[in-house]
């Protein structure tokens, strides 16, 4: 049964239920996730007349010009900058510059809700800024342009532009195959940026046996990937580290309603434990292959099946995940311009170890399929990949000072590629609104063609504000 199948019966398998239709690796290249009520139901009934006077006066006045609106506003303004720590021969100095202003409008109608949010931004670092909705860049990012509501009791829909996430780990995806920025990721914005916005169709339907979340993308939504503008990495195709002299040009599926992406998701409690089986059709979310005529990126198809369970375990809560990874072009593994089906399997455990100190461990495997053939087909002089890549990672979380300051760690580590990449950040809440962070990306690797070790020269630090209303 092939994926778009299994897809298919998990949609009927929510209609029979009774209810209507209606990783950090799981995508990095080779080469380098409202409440309230309407303003009409917030809003204080007329005084009659002669009652209220200049008193009644004054309190409009004081109201915020946001109540005013007809639609609930909200929004921050952010300011951030950065720099390499060291000299990268094909990169600028800076690794961060720029400013942004988020508005987030959400208006609520007779059974909908419709929600807009916006980046209006300032990269000093952008050569071009020409406004690019695919890969965020310009002088503004359309995070979010939905409708949402619900034929009946038990579905919900959700279409237009809009950021999606699921599966259980902590900065590494296995089943999740939504978009993300890895640009962002590594140059130090918030980690909200990690999520890229997807133009899709979500429903979901809910029953006491199970819930289904089926979403359909009708054009293939990449990933923001490393294509060397903002950051140097190992170009395997030169066979050196490369950046700005070399910038990724890529061949995306394009064609609407033919290109198009499935994915969906099958939950529901046993207990304390959550359960869920998934499913994917569509393609590598970042290049996974090369055309050896002209020599650029590819995304080829990809099918993934996969399953997690989260619950208490012990004092702590645990997860497990894992996916099967079916490179539908490569499945003999002996084509070295696509990338061969892997497993992956993801482990993971938190626990509260000390007061407001937090820690949470996990192990992450990818094994490649058909390794024998992917070696005995890669060109001559190709820096060869390990059959299995394991890699662990830490987080590390402190609160001090009401809650208010928050010390973070986080490290991934990989004890067969030998390299490490470690993410520190010391974030402050100054007051409801304002708030300064302060944190870097630090890479390390004994090899510069493995997956952290490629990037050691983009090691940077960066500072940032942002006031929220």
């Amino acid at each position: 049964m092939n994926t778009r199948s299994l897809l298919w019966g998990m949609l009927l398998a929510g209609i029979g239920l009774g209810v209507a239709p209606g990783a950090l690796w799981a995508a990095a290249p080779e080469l380098p996730e409202g409440l309230g009520a309407p303003a009409s139901d917030t809003e204080e009934p007329a005084l009659p007349a002669g009652l209220g006077g200049e008193a009644g006066a004054e309190q409009t006045a004081d109201r915020p010009a946001a109540a005013a609106l007809p639609f609930r506003l909200r929004g921050f303004w952010e300011a951030r900058g950065g720099t390499r720590l060291g000299d990268d021969p094909y990169e600028r100095d800076l690794s961060i510059a720029e400013t942004r202003l988020q508005l987030e409008a959400e208006k609520y109608f007779q059974g909908a809700t419709l929600r807009l949010t916006g980046d209006f931004l300032y990269d000093d670092l952008d050569d071009d800024r020409a406004m690019d909705l695919e890969s965020g860049e310009g002088a503004f990012d359309l995070r979010e342009a939905s409708l949402v509501f619900s034929p009946s009791a038990d579905t919900d829909v959700k279409v237009g532009r809009q950021i999606l996430t699921w599966g259980t780990g902590d900065l590494v995806f296995i089943n999740d195959l939504f978009p993300k920025d890895w640009v962002s990721f590594f140059i130090g914005r918030d980690v909200e940026y990690l999520k890229a916005p997807s133009d899709a169709l979500k429903v979901s339907a809910f029953s006491s046996w199970a819930n289904l979340d089926l979403v359909y993308t009708p054009r293939f939504d990449a990933d923001r990937f490393i294509d060397g503008r903002r950051l140097s990495f190992f170009n395997a195709g030169q066979g050196r580290l490369t950046g700005r002299n070399a910038v990724v040009l890529a061949d995306r599926p394009a064609d609407a309603f033919e290109d198009d992406e499935w994915a969906a998701r099958l939950y529901r409690n046993l207990g304390a434990y959550e359960v869920a089986l998934y499913g994917y059709d569509g393609f590598w979310k970042s290049p996974a292959g090369a055309d050896p005529v002209s020599g650029r990126a590819t995304f080829p198809p990809l099918s993934v099946l996969g399953a997690s369970l989260r619950g208490p375990v012990g004092p702590g809560i645990g997860n497990v995940e894992l996916g099967y990874y079916d490179s539908r072009t490569d499945r003999d593994g002996d084509d070295p311009t696509v990338r061969n089906s892997e497993l992956r399997l993801l482990l993971g455990y938190e626990q509260e170890i000390a007061r407001n100190l937090t820690l949470g461990l996990q192990y992450y495997l990818e094994r490649m399929d058909e390794y024998e053939a992917y070696r005995r087909t890669l060109p001559p002089g190709a820096p060869v990949r390990d059959e299995n890549r394991h890699v662990l990672t830490q987080r590390l979380t402190w609160l001090t000072h009401s809650q208010n300051l928050e010390w973070s760690l986080f490290l991934f580590y990989s004890p067969s590629d030998r390299d490490a990449y470690l993410r520190p950040r010391v974030g402050y809440q100054v007051d409801d609104h304002l708030s300064v962070e302060a944190g870097g990306n630090l890479f390390f690797g004994a090899q510069e063609e493995t997956f952290f070790g490629q990037f050691q020269d983009n090691n940077n630090l960066y500072l940032g504000v942002r006031y929220g209303f």
